[in-house]
């Protein structure tokens, strides 16, 4: 029996491999500037050596990874030598410059020589990425061969980046390792770590060791993390993690090594809320939170603006300069709420000393730290949000929210990167399939990705030199796993690889396609599980959320259960905003029954004042009801099932069948809950209609 995983492989290939033709060239992504093919090929064997200049210890770093690589892939494990007699070695090149920047590299293979060519050790790094996509197994052996190809290549942008969020779940230094991997392998050279947020403080700084003793340690949300009590504390068990600055430098040397500079990002002023609950000085309210929240969304907690608040951030960007030696420093800036400058009393008074109100205090703020970078040698960067009058110009701006944001710092003077929601939001869904695992309600398949253009149209001329590059976003507030990461990223961050390295006129999706085809077995080979397309379900009268259609998509989420703690756990696809579902045209004719699996989720969304929108049908009981109306929402209520069966369930719940009368044709079914309460908030798993036989 095949497993499942090689199953999915299969349909992915199968789908693609029409595309493929013999005539081609070797498949790379991303598709490389120039690549010619020439007769012959090279035989690659455990003899082969990989030879690098005497004394260049960069470029044997550079081979020695090479060889790792290969060996994990194939099982071939090569040599590196400092000088080699006669033919037949893989060389490696320093050469003073190369058309394209610093990043740039040739390839030449010829049947009896290979030689890579950079002036970087990135170009180098880069090289290999090519080089082991070319390297295939030779017919009837275990040797492997090389294409007789030349390659001239060099990245379109500067900036390829992938940002991973590390505060809202914890990912172990193993799988960031892989993920830097994997990176390199597709040329993206931007590691982009989101190491605070309100939900944890994930980096070790060692003249405030509350930040990691309180900050990094929460109680998920639900009734489930509830119950789970931990016999030495007599209190739910915390969740979390954080990074040792030992273990921070360790995956800076290693992504530095393979051509990656890892840029973190310390969120200030806002999204604050696991540094306030370590040290309540920090806060802007007399209020301060105490605990690590385990709420999604956007909480009112700010630092405040007191020089001691800045000498205390001060102090800790030090720390980070100091493990993260690239030239960029991310401080968050986005969603940022105004209230606690503004009803504090204190708040209030330091405004009027420092002669602002609040709708500049975060401009004010995001500037002095930005000065205190400056003088450090440091560039800022920060998601649009902080585009405001004032900011140095050496300040880059990340842009969010659309493209508006890079269209308006370019104009402004200011580099910019594009990692626009919704396209390069990859806690969004791939396919619409009830498979898929959790995530934003939105489908943004690959094709969306690829279709993204990095250079908005509205600029030209002079400002186009601003546009550093492009960058994916890994959220994971919906995104719990290290497997689910890997899953999500990819291969679509192959697609933003693309983007940002390959030339717009080499870009061609269902060329694309074709060599991502070629590449997915390798994906394989070194441990990514990347995602694959479902195979179709065969239609039934039993639906699952994800088949169903919501009557609205205000905040609409694919939300797992928090139950059970280990093990599988089902999948919700909601609106946590309205709650409602349609089964689409519905089979009535012999119905004589429904049939329903519901769940309940927290309620753990910081959404302002749109939780007082959310309204539920009256219910008849104390514990509510799943309530099912025909053709609209205030339609004739054909069932009424009582929630009593599921109180006290943290998993799924089957409830009791409720009889149904039949009718002619198909019409849709609008299915609401009848809860007395918001929290917890109920979902709908499956419905199914039974007929008579």
């Amino acid at each position: 029996m095949m497993s499942r995983r090689t199953i999915f492989a299969l349909a992915w290939g199968l789908a693609l491999w029409p595309l493929a033709a013999p005539a081609q060239l070797p498949a790379v992504v991303p598709n490389p500037a120039s690549m010619s093919a020439g007769p012959g090929e090279f035989r690659v064997t455990a003899a082969t050596p990989l030879v690098v200049e005497r004394g260049d210890a960069a470029a044997r770093r550079v081979a020695l990874n090479f060889s790792t690589l290969l060996r994990k892939s194939t099982g071939v494990r090569l040599a590196v030598h400092e000088e080699a007699r006669g033919g037949g070695a893989i060389r490696f090149h320093r050469v003073a410059e190369l058309p394209g920047g610093p990043e740039a590299y040739r390839i030449e293979v010829q049947p009896r020589s290979v030689l890579l060519s950079a002036s970087t050790d990135a170009g180098f790094a880069h090289a290999t990425s090519t080089l082991w996509q070319l390297i295939r197994p030779q017919a009837g052996s275990k040797g492997l061969t090389l294409p007789a190809v030349a390659v001239e290549d060099a990245p379109r942008f500067a900036w390829r980046g992938l940002m991973l969020d590390s505060a809202r779940h914890f990912q172990s230094p193993r799988f960031i390792t892989s993920l830097i991997d994997w990176m390199a392998l597709h040329k993206l050279n931007v590691l982009h770590w989101h190491l605070t947020d309100d939900q944890a403080w994930r980096l070790e700084i060692r003249k405030y060791p509350r930040l990691t003793q309180v900050g990094a340690w929460r109680v998920p949300a639900g009734a489930a993390a509830q119950a789970n009590i931990d016999p030495a504390t007599g209190k739910p068990r915390l969740y979390g993690g954080y990074y040792s600055q030992d273990t921070v430098r360790s995956l800076v040397a290693y992504a530095a090594e393979r051509g990656i500079t890892i840029v973190p990002e310390i969120e200030m002023p806002g999204h604050a809320t696991a540094a306030i609950a370590a040290y309540p000085q920090l806060g802007a309210t007399a209020h301060p939170p105490t605990v690590v929240p385990s709420d999604w969304g956007i909480y009112t907690n700010v630092y405040s603006l007191e020089d001691s608040t800045f000498a205390f951030m001060e102090d800790v960007l030090t720390e980070v300069m100091a493990l993260f030696p690239g030239t960029y420093i991310h401080v968050g800036g986005d969603e940022v709420e105004r209230e606690q400058w503004r009803e504090s009393p204190r708040a209030r008074q330091r405004l009027a000393e420092l002669g602002i109100d609040d709708a500049k205090a975060q401009a004010y703020f995001t500037q002095r730290i930005g000065r205190f970078l400056q003088s450090r040698g440091r560039r800022l960067v920060g998601w649009d949000e902080i585009l405001e009058p004032g900011l140095a110009l050496g300040a880059v701006v990340m842009s969010w929210r659309g493209i508006d944001g890079a269209v308006a710092a370019a104009a402004k003077g200011h580099d910019t990167v594009l990692a626009a929601h919704p396209t390069l939001y990859f806690d969004n869904r791939q396919s619409a399939s009830p498979m898929e695992p959790p995530g934003r309600g939105r489908v943004v398949t690959l094709q969306d990705v690829y279709a993204f253009e990095p250079m908005p149209p509205a600029i030209a001329g002079d400002a186009v030199s601003h546009v550093l590059g492009v960058q994916a976003n890994v959220w994971t507030e919906h995104i719990r796993t290290e497997d689910r990461v890997a899953w999500m990223a990819f291969p679509r961050a192959a697609a933003v690889a693309e983007l940002g390295w390959s030339q717009p006129a080499k870009r061609d999706w269902n060329d694309f396609r074709r060599r991502l085809a070629a590449l997915q077995p390798r994906y394989r080979s070194v441990g990514l599980a990347a995602a694959h397309p479902f195979p179709e379900r065969t239609p039934t009268t039993a639906r699952v959320s994800q088949e169903m259609r919501l009557c609205s998509e205000d905040i609409a989420l694919s939300l797992e259960d928090d139950a059970p703690l280990d093990g599988k756990r089902a999948v919700f696809l909601l609106d946590v905003q309205n709650p409602c579902w349609i089964y689409p045209q519905a089979p009535l004719e012999h119905a004589q029954g429904l049939v329903a699996t519901v769940g309940q989720v927290p309620f753990n969304f910081q959404i302002g004042e749109a939780v007082k929108k959310i309204h539920f049908p009256q219910p008849t009981t104390p514990e509510g009801e799943l309530e099912v109306r025909l053709d609209s929402c205030e339609g004739e209520l054909v069932a009424r099932l009582p929630l009593a069966p599921a109180i006290g369930n943290q998993g799924v719940t089957t409830l009791p069948r409720a009889p149904i009368a039949s009718r002619p044709g198909r019409h849709d079914l609008c299915l609401r809950f009848a809860q007395p309460k918001l929290d917890p908030m109920w979902a709908i798993d499956s419905l199914r209609i039974e007929a008579a036989p």
